[in-house]
């Protein structure tokens, strides 16, 4: 993989392409042989919380932040099949307490973007993504944990509508995510009102829908966007008790993404906020990344 990425970037030198760049949720692609490598950190922080429907802040905790760096190569494999790739360094930590943060790689993975259709602007969009943990972290740590160490496979559909001469889009996704079970470092754990004798614990699937209306030109794109994610079952955060991977997750989210890129060289910025959720953080997330598009 390390390799694999060096030679994108070396051969970047020698080519340039038309500015674009894209993510596993939209309906950009790169043309037969580009390449578009994003260079990504990204920041998320809260101090309240909901403890299943209950909203409140714990100050053994005070603000919890995580914190991320990204490579995200994307690379046409024809015009209307494209592959997207990722693997994080994510890193956590609490402004009071004594809980120990983690810190290391996350999760590798991988998506595959097909164009089904496209007719008069409107373009159907199929997404097949998989991920698979990386980094020897603990699951059973949460807030702190950076990530769950299942095992994922997912499936999306794209709907996507762009006017011609303006450039104006609306753009709305649905995905299903199907988890792993995952072992834990201890005998036994309760969830549901019920104790489990047994290390492995069944993480519940998930699924989520967003909602896009930007404008998107050939240097720039602007969008507003606002997404639900939940679990689809799961018991939640017993009183004064810690997070556990059994929780049923839901957050509802809304933002604003841009993108400038008149060349070959971008950057884009993500903004988000938690406007309601259980068994989550309110958290306001950031994300920058610098974009080098070329091809091979």
């Amino acid at each position: 993989m390390r390799n694999f990425i060096k030679l994108l970037i070396v051969s970047a030198v020698f080519a340039v392409v038309e500015a674009k760049a894209q993510m596993p949720h939209d309906a950009i692609y790169m043309g037969k042989g580009a390449v578009c490598v994003a260079a990504m950190y990204g920041k998320s922080t809260w101090t309240d919380y909901w403890e299943n429907s209950l909203k409140r802040s714990n100050s053994n905790i005070g603000t919890h932040t995580t914190q991320n760096v990204m490579l995200m190569p994307a690379i046409g494999i024809t015009n209307r099949l494209n592959v997207i790739l990722s693997l994080p360094y994510v890193w956590t930590e609490t402004s009071a307490g004594n809980l120990l943060g983690q810190k290391g790689l996350q999760d590798l993975s991988g998506w595959l973007k097909y164009r089904i259709l496209s007719t008069h602007g409107f373009s159907l969009h199929a997404v097949a993504g998989a991920s698979l943990p990386v980094g020897n972290y603990v699951p059973d740590f949460l807030p702190m944990s950076i990530g769950l160490q299942c095992r994922t496979v997912s499936g999306r559909l794209i709907a996507n509508y762009k006017h011609p001469k303006t450039g104006l889009y609306i753009n709305a996704h649905g995905t299903y995510l199907w988890r792993s079970n995952i072992n834990v470092d201890r005998d036994a754990y309760q969830a549901d009102d019920r104790v489990y004798n047994t290390n492995e614990v069944s993480v519940p699937n998930a699924y989520d829908a967003g909602l896009r209306l930007g404008i998107l030109r050939k240097k720039w794109q602007t969008e507003l966007w606002a997404e639900r994610s939940s679990c689809t079952h799961g018991d939640y955060i017993r009183r004064h008790d810690m997070p556990f991977p059994t929780n049923n997750m839901q957050a509802t989210t809304v933002g604003w993404y841009g993108k400038l890129q008149p060349k070959n060289i971008g950057v884009n910025t993500r903004v988000g906020y938690v406007t309601d959720g259980r068994n989550v953080g309110q958290s306001t997330s950031l994300m920058v990344g610098v974009l080098y598009l070329f091809k091979l």
